[in-house]
Formats: C-alpha cells, structure tokens, sequence
C-alpha cells in the first residue's frame, strides 16, 4: 500500500505523467485480495488503522486530476476490487471475476468498498454483493456498470485502455480534472457539489485551454492544449 501511494504521489507530482493506467502483472489476477495471514493479526484498534490507511491511499486515486483507468485483467476481489473502483474507469477482460467476499471473514469491505460499490451499482445490488460474498463474472459487470468496457484478451485490454486514455489525453486537461472533482463532489455530503460546478466552470472560463478549445472550434482546427 505504502508502495502504491508513492507511486501515486508521482503521478501528482511530476509534469511528464499525463494520465495512469494500473494493471496486475500476468493474466490471472488484478489484485486477488489482501494476504489473510495479515487480517487475522487486527484488532479494534489496528484495524481501523488499517481501514483509514487504505482509504487515504484510494481517496488519492480517485481525487487524481490526471485520469486513472484499471484494467482488470483477472480476478479484482475485496480490496482488488476496491482500487479499481477508486480508478475512474474500469477496462476488464471478458474473463474477470469481481467481487467484495469480505463477511466470508467476518468483515466488510474497508477501503471504501462500501461507499464506492453503492454509489456505481445502486444501493441493493451493492447490498446484496456485499452481505452475500458473492463474485460475479466480467458479464455481469459490465451489465451492473460496475466496468465500462469488455474485452476478450488481455492484449486488448490494454489497447482499449490505450485507446480511451488517448482520448481522453486530447481534451483539456484542466478541464479533465476539473470533471473528476466536479463528479467527486456529487457524492461527498461535505461539498455543495452544484456550487463546485460553477467555481470549477469559472475556472476554465480564465484559461488558456478556455481560449485555445474556443479559438480551434471557430477557426475550425485541432486545438493544441497546454494545461493552463
């Protein structure tokens, strides 16, 4: 974990980094779950240590004003998959397996697993997913829309990944990660996220992307923005 927020704080930190895309290594798993031996060591008091940890490093991930697609490409369960619904789009092979099987040990989904599983599939899919244990396949998935696109190897995943992330990549990038906020903002009870919207389109209003995406679009050419 400390590994991945390092890795994170890079891609805030350095200029040359223009968007992410997190994928486990080889063809069987994403992340397959935290290691059981080290669950079995918590108790009241590390263990919401533990839950806070996590959810500071996925809030970094789904706070990043740069875009962050996970391409799932195996099986994403318990906090697999809760880093990848801290991304802010899912890419999975068509034979992922995804799913929050927690209470199978007597405990619940602590890196925001909860929250983010209810907010992108609805309240009683998520509850029954979650009280359940149960883990669905790619398919069933996408149909929830819990992942944004399918594809059936891992080879094409990674090139949709590409494709989307390219994209994306065109666009203003203050105005990319300006969306993300916005977005973030719906679901935070602490933020008005109406009124986010406005300062945020403000915002644009005094960039240079804001002149450069307006000028292109009248003078009828590609526009060439530089993030400011």
């Amino acid at each position: 974990m400390e590994e991945l927020r390092s890795a994170i704080q890079n891609v805030y930190d350095s200029q040359e980094i223009k968007g992410v895309i997190i994928t486990g290594v080889g063809s069987k798993a994403f992340v397959a779950g935290a290691d059981i031996e080290e669950i079995a060591k918590l108790n009241e008091l590390n263990g919401r240590k533990f839950a806070e940890n996590g959810q500071e490093v996925f809030q970094l991930i789904e706070s990043c004003p740069k875009p962050v697609i996970a391409a799932i490409n195996g099986y994403a369960l318990g906090g697999g998959c809760e880093l990848a619904m801290a991304c802010h789009l899912r890419v999975a092979t068509s034979s992922a397996k995804l799913g929050q099987p927690e209470v199978n040990l007597g405990i619940l989904p602590g890196y925001g697993g909860t929250q983010r599983l209810t907010h992108l599939i609805g309240r009683s899919r998520a509850l029954e997913l979650m009280m359940t244990g149960d883990i669905i396949d790619a398919r069933k998935a996408l149909d929830f829309g819990l992942v944004n696109y399918l594809t059936e190897s891992q080879d094409e995943l990674i090139a949709k990944c590409r494709e989307i992330l390219g994209k994306i990549l065109s666009k203003a990038p203050l105005a990319v990660g300006m969306v993300i906020n916005c977005v973030n903002a719906s679901y935070d009870p602490e933020q008005r996220g109406y009124q986010t919207e406005a300062n945020s389109f403000a915002n644009c209003c005094k960039s240079n992307d804001f002149i450069e995406g307006t000028t292109a679009f009248l003078e009828k050419r590609t526009p060439h923005f530089q993030g400011e």
